[in-house]
């Protein structure tokens, strides 16, 4: 996984997948594939999952603890592009990102991988700092390891099934 700043209020991280672009579109827009890796830290599992996915609805994530603390975070897609692109609006429920962010995620095929591009727009230029200064990154790289070992597991099904 690679974590650049390519302007004072944008963090991108970059990481392949070694699975097809439109299994790696699915797992970030099925909400019960969802549930298969975005946990976050240890600990913590994805309690709630609502995807409206069309251009204008909402998005509704909740990850709960095992010690009952939460962690929410609403949103809208502004754009999708099946099986390439996504861009939506995200803002958790204790705003410690400044307000409101636009990711843009984008899937791009290589020879039967998938090259993900993800990018975080912030208000302002503290608030990308902050952000990074939260462990933000560590996170999404034990997420994305966690979905590595969830794409591993639905293609043995799916060659299963086959």
């Amino acid at each position: 996984m690679t974590v650049t700043t390519p302007s004072d209020r944008e963090i991108q991280i970059t990481r392949i997948f070694d699975a097809p672009r439109p299994m790696v579109f699915d797992c970030w827009t099925i909400p019960d594939l969802l549930k298969g890796w975005l946990h976050g830290p240890d600990g913590w599992r994805l309690a709630v999952c609502e995807i409206d996915l069309r251009v204008g609805g909402a998005t509704r994530y909740v990850w709960q603890h095992r010690d009952g603390r939460t962690m929410g975070m609403s949103g809208a897609y502004r754009e999708i592009v099946r099986p390439s692109r996504l861009v939506a609006t995200e803002l958790f429920d204790e705003d410690w990102t400044g307000g409101e962010t636009i990711g843009t995620v984008v899937f791009t095929e290589q020879n039967g991988t998938t090259l993900l591009r993800q990018t975080v727009l912030y208000a302002s230029q503290a608030a990308r700092d902050g952000a990074l200064g939260t462990g933000m990154t560590r996170g999404m790289a034990e997420s994305y390891a966690q979905l590595d070992a969830y794409l591993v597991s639905l293609q043995g099904a799916a060659k299963g099934a086959a």
